[in-house]
C-alpha cells in the first residue's frame, strides 16, 4: 500500500463504530477470545461501515492496528509478541514473508467466492497459486498533472519529464523504488535489476530531473497537488484519485512504455489464532458487493472482477485507473530484492536526493 499517515482519525471513527475505545484498540492483540479478529492494516485502507457490517452479521469483533509501511508491519510480526490474524503486504513483502516462513497457507476449502477475482490478478510472480495471499486492491505508478498547466495528451512518456521546460514542476513521492523505477524503465530496464551498471545509470539520470524536480515529499503531495501548488507529480494511482477528487483540473497517466503494478494482499501471518473469524472475514471481503464499497471507498482499483462490474460507469471506464489489457502487459511487479540490492537501491536513491 502507499500510505505513509496512519489516519488515527478514521482510526477512531471505526473504534467508535464498533463500540471501541481507543483502550481497547492498543490492546487488542492481547486479545484471545474466540469471538474476535485482529487486523493489522494500513491506515484508512478498509471502509469502517463495512467492519460494522461484519460484525452485524457474524457476530466477530474486529480489533484494527495500523501501520505506515511495509517493514514496520513486517518487523513487528518478526519480533514476535502480537496475536494478528490477518494482515495486508504489498506484492514483494509476501515473497518476503513467505521465504522466511511467517505466513499460514490459505486452507482453500473454507475460502468461498474467489471465482469473483479476475485471472490477471491471480497466480502472480510473488505468490503462485496464492497459496498464501488474496489480491486486495491493486494499482500503478504514474503521471499526474494539471490541466491549467499542461495539456492533455502532453505527457505519455517518462522521458518527458526531463524536458527543460518542466524546470521547477515536479513533485516526486518519496520512495526508492519508485523513482529509481520509472528512470530505470526510461532506459528500457526492468525495475527489478541487480545490475550495478544499470542502476548507476539511473541513479545519474535522475540526477538530470534535479532541476525540474520542486521537492520529493511522502504522503503530503495529495495536498499539494490538490492545491495547485505544482503542474506534474509522479505518484501511484490510489493517491491520484484522492487528488483528482479534490481537483478537477488533474488528470493521472500510465506511461506507454510501462510502470509499475504493485499489489496489496491478504494473508495470514503466523501469529493467527481465530481461524474462524478469519475465513468469516476473507469470505465476506471476497463478496462482490462489500469489494465493490470498499473500492469506491478506497478510490483504489479492485482485483474483483465481478466487484468492478458493481461500480460507477465513470470509474469502470477509466482506463487509467483500470487500463487495457496493452497497458497492463507492459507493467512489472516488484520482486523481493536481496537486502545487499535493497541497500544498493536505496543508497543511490538518497544519493539523488541529497544531489537534488
Amino acid at each position: 500500500m502507499k500510505k505513509f499517515i496512519i489516519a488515527i482519525v478514521v482510526l477512531l471513527a471505526i473504534c467508535a463504530g464498533l463500540g471501541l475505545g481507543s483502550h481497547e484498540l492498543t490492546k487488542s492483540t492481547g486479545d484471545s477470545s474466540s469471538k474476535v479478529l485482529n487486523l493489522y492494516n494500513w491506515g484508512d485502507y478498509i471502509d469502517p461501515s463495512l467492519l460494522t457490517k461484519f460484525q452485524k452479521e457474524t457476530g466477530y469483533h474486529v480489533n484494527v492496528e495500523t501501520f505506515d509501511s511495509n517493514e514496520a508491519m513486517y518487523t513487528k510480526i518478526k519480533q514476535g509478541g502480537t496475536n494478528y490474524d490477518l494482515t495486508v503486504p504489498s506484492d514483494y513483502m509476501v515473497q518476503k514473508m513467505k521465504a522466511d516462513h511467517m505466513l499460514i497457507p490459505l486452507d482453500k476449502s473454507k475460502l468461498t467466492g474467489m471465482s469473483h477475482y479476475g485471472a490477471s490478478f491471480m497466480n502472480k510472480s510473488f505468490d503462485p497459486g496464492n497459496r498464501y495471499s488474496i489480491p486486495y486492491f491493486w494499482g500503478t505508478l504514474g503521471i499526474i498533472y494539471n490541466d491549467k498547466y499542461i495539456k492533455p495528451g502532453e505527457l505519455t512518456h517518462w522521458d518527458q519529464l526531463w524536458h527543460s521546460k518542466y524546470r521547477n514542476d515536479i513533485m516526486l513521492i518519496d520512495s526508492a523504488r519508485d523513482i529509481m523505477g520509472f528512470s530505470l524503465i526510461s532506459q528500457g530496464h526492468s525495475v527489478n535489476t541487480t545490475n550495478t551498471k544499470e542502476l548507476i545509470a539511473a541513479k545519474n539520470k535522475l540526477n538530470r530531473l534535479s532541476p525540474n524536480v520542486k521537492a520529493v515529499v511522502a504522503d503530503e503531495i495529495k495536498m499539494y497537488m490538490a492545491e495547485g501548488e505544482a503542474p506534474i507529480a509522479v505518484d501511484w494511482s490510489g493517491e491520484a484519485t484522492e487528488m483528482m477528487s479534490q481537483n478537477a483540473h488533474l488528470h493521472y497517466v500510465v506511461p506507454t512504455e510501462g510502470s509499475n503494478m504493485w499489489f496489496d494482499n491478504l494473508v495470514i501471518p503466523k501469529t493467527a489464532k481465530h481461524f474462524k473469524a478469519i475465513y468469516a472475514f476473507l469470505n465476506f471481503m471476497n463478496k462482490p458487493e462489500n469489494a465493490a464499497q470498499n473500492a469506491k471507498y478506497i478510490g483504489y482499483s479492485t482485483p474483483n472482477t465481478d466487484a468492478y462490474k458493481l461500480l460507477p460507469k465513470s470509474v469502470r471506464d477509466n482506463k487509467q485507473f483500470y487500463p487495457p489489457k496493452q497497458v497492463l502487459d507492459k507493467l512489472e511487479v516488484y520482486s523481493n530484492l536481496s537486502a545487499k540490492k535493497v541497500q544498493q537501491y536505496n543508497d543511490l536513491y538518497l544519493e539523488f536526493k541529497m544531489h537534488h
